[in-house]
């Protein structure tokens, strides 16, 4: 069957004026935030050398990867709260659609590269220098993007693969795969257990894996003095947070057949606006060492 679609109409998070405006200021100062909460991590990061540690290593690259997927969606989201009528072109759709899954599915991974850095300073302390060089940082977030692309792939793959003959409009306000599916003018029981596997288990069996690995490390715990215990803890808990409210939301959308709900698009904006924002919430509130450097790199530009 031939593509006849040209471009979607996105019905977005409500079709009222008046809640379209307030959406308008609320996802603007969301978006802002999430802007230069991120960039200031990654300019911290990269100008103090107090951070030079693994984990700011892996840190600027999950900012980078927050501020990449939040861009994908958010200034597309705002501008349509401003429109009677919301579209975006085919080819928009698909780049929308593999941007969305590349930069989650890296972020998925830099989390994964995250609870390996923590694992190897916490259980195997004296080999962590030896372990968690500059070499293997630099491969791990070489696996991360190599994944990240095999991933958002399959996805556009999967996308193109369908036939479009209309109806063309989109209950939802960014172009990802399962509202495209209700579109689709063919027999899609087989691409639905693909899109199943690809995003769901996947995220399924990698939530899993994060969270029995902090379960170890919290373990190996037992064994530290009270200072050491507060320290890792801090540090564990941010990212067991982090982990929690990137993972929960998606695990929802993507681990079960792909029928939509109504409250499906309030979920997504959960993890599309405001995960990316309280990533570096979460990072500096809960981290003294990054506090201070922030002080000081504010206390430096003001001098």
């Amino acid at each position: 069957m031939k593509n006849n679609v040209t471009e979607f109409i996105l019905l977005g998070l409500t079709q009222d004026p008046v809640t379209k405006k307030i959406l308008f200021v609320i996802f603007l100062v969301f978006y802002t935030a999430t802007m230069v909460g991120n960039l200031l991590i990654i300019l911290t990061i990269k100008t103090s050398p107090t951070l030079g540690s693994p984990m700011y290593f892996f840190l600027t690259y999950l900012s980078f990867a927050d501020f990449c997927y939040s861009s994908n969606t958010a200034p597309k989201l705002i501008v349509d709260s401003l429109s009677e009528k919301a579209t975006i072109s085919f080819d928009e759709c698909m780049i929308q659609l593999i941007a969305s899954h590349f930069f989650g599915c890296m972020e998925v991974l830099i989390l994964v590269a995250m609870a390996y850095d923590r694992y190897v300073a916490i259980c195997k302390p004296l080999y962590y220098t030896v372990i968690m060089n500059q070499k293997t940082c630099g491969n791990l977030i070489i696996l991360s993007i190599i994944g990240a692309f095999l991933h958002s792939f399959t996805q556009i793959f999967i996308a193109l693969s369908l036939p479009f003959c209309g109806p063309n409009v989109i209950d939802h306000y960014f172009c990802d795969l399962q509202p495209l599916l209700q579109l689709a003018c063919t027999e899609i029981y087989v691409i639905k257990l693909l899109v199943l596997f690809n995003s769901g288990i996947v995220c399924m069996v990698t939530f899993a894996i994060l969270m029995t690995s902090y379960m170890v490390i919290l373990y190996s715990l037992r064994n530290y003095s009270a200072e050491g215990k507060r320290k890792a803890l801090s540090t564990c808990t941010t990212h067991i947070i982090v982990v929690i409210i990137f993972f929960v939301p998606c695990i929802f959308i993507y681990a079960r057949p792909p029928v939509n709900f109504p409250v499906d698009k309030l979920v997504s904006v959960f993890y599309t606006i405001g995960t990316p924002l309280l990533n570096p919430l979460i990072y500096t509130l809960r981290n003294a060492e990054g506090k201070t450097a922030m002080e000081k790199l504010w206390s430096n530009r003001a001098s």
